[in-house]
């Protein structure tokens, strides 16, 4: 799965899938057709049984993702985004594989909800992360809602309200980062974190994923506990649950199926 359309290009690296915004002279800001690019690729990747975990990241070392490119004048309507919304990933709510933001520079606007959609985030300490819509009389739609769900409310409305700029330090503080680097080495470190996951095996990672994100949005816990949970269904009886306990007690690495 490899490839290269509407600046943005994607790669294989081995499980791995490594998606690049690729706009540098627009600070890798995102234009309709970039949209639907990226929401065609992680389409492929949801249902490519090969390819187990997808980084995000942008070109260069100034920016993971401006936003929308105002430059294009249809930039900033809402029919211009495809279905799965901003950076094919913001409005996709059925993806059962883990992706990973790499953010090598600013995530601005529409780059800081995808960062908000990824499961997990790598950043420099060159990063900065803005929701700047109310300073152009907008508001940041589904970004404002992730946000709140991912950090306390003093915070979200905080950085929400101001518009302000906001560090990877302060990002990391408020709990939107995983991992802090050194500039430059945000893709090394997502990947070396898309390699621990691979050990895992395919369908327990999917199970996994989604009952975190599906359960999270049950009030009580028993029904939480109760619900059907389809990809734990899938993982319990799949040839890879046996093997799992088999490799455990032969002292061997075990060979997924994902079947």
């Amino acid at each position: 799965m490899n490839g290269r359309d509407a600046s943005i290009s994607w790669k294989t690296n081995d499980s791995v899938l490594i998606v690049t915004i690729d706009h540098q002279r627009r600070r890798n800001a995102l234009h309709p057709e970039a949209h639907q690019c990226l929401s065609d690729v992680f389409d492929e990747f949801s249902s490519d049984a090969h390819i187990r975990v997808a980084i995000i990241t942008g070109a260069g070392d100034k920016a993971f993702c401006s936003g929308s490119d105002l430059s294009v004048e249809a930039g900033l309507r809402r029919e211009s985004l495809p279905r799965s919304g901003f950076g094919g990933l913001a409005e996709r709510f059925d993806l059962t594989k883990p992706v990973i933001a790499a953010v090598n520079g600013d995530a601005i606007g529409g780059g800081l909800e995808i960062v908000l959609a990824c499961d997990l985030c790598v950043a420099a300490l060159n990063a900065c992360f803005a929701l700047p819509e109310p300073r152009v009389g907008l508001a940041a739609s589904g970004g404002l809602h992730r946000l709140m769900r991912q950090i306390s409310e003093k915070h979200a409305k905080e950085l929400a309200l101001t518009a302000r700029l906001f560090s990877a330090e302060d990002a990391y503080r408020f709990g939107l980062v995983n991992i802090l680097c050194e500039p430059g080495l945000a893709l090394t470190r997502a990947l070396s974190l898309a390699q621990e996951i691979c050990k895992g095996a395919p369908l327990a990672v999917q199970a996994t994923k989604q009952m975190m994100d599906q359960g999270r949005g049950i009030t009580e816990l028993e029904t939480a506990f109760a619900k059907t949970y389809p990809a734990f269904e899938r993982m319990i009886n799949s040839l890879d649950a046996d093997e799992g306990r088999r490799a455990f007690l032969e002292k061997r690495d075990p060979q997924w199926r994902a079947e």
